[in-house]
């Protein structure tokens, strides 16, 4: 068992957006990502896996295959990794990122209990 927290990984940089990985276990990572006012997520995708996106704090709006789709603070978005992905930070506050990658073990993880 490992316990973080995600503001040991709220570091933001004047440049340009920030990475701060937190898990890589396996076929799954975790990182945050970190985004001033202004500040913009390149269009990209993860071939192969799910992106799952946790807004922490502040907000903005993905682009997602084109559609665009806002988020503030405690929305959770889902892509696959072969749509195209992008976000802007269109707020005036930093904007932070939870993001997980995954692919599921089995089909018995995905079942309510």
């Amino acid at each position: 068992m490992e316990k973080q927290t995600v503001k040991a990984y709220q570091e933001y940089s004047e440049d340009k957006f920030t990475k701060r990985v937190i898990y890589i276990k396996g076929e799954s990572t975790a990182f945050v990502l970190n985004l001033l006012p202004g500040q913009k997520l390149p269009t990209h995708k993860h071939p192969g896996t799910e992106v799952y996106l946790y807004t922490v704090c502040g907000n903005g709006t993905f682009t997602i295959d084109g559609s665009s789709i806002e988020t503030a603070e405690a929305d959770l978005v889902h892509c696959s990794g072969e749509e195209e992905l992008a976000f802007e930070n269109t707020g005036k506050e930093p904007a932070s990122l939870y993001v997980v990658l995954n692919k599921l073990p089995s089909e018995a993880y995905a079942k309510n209990i």
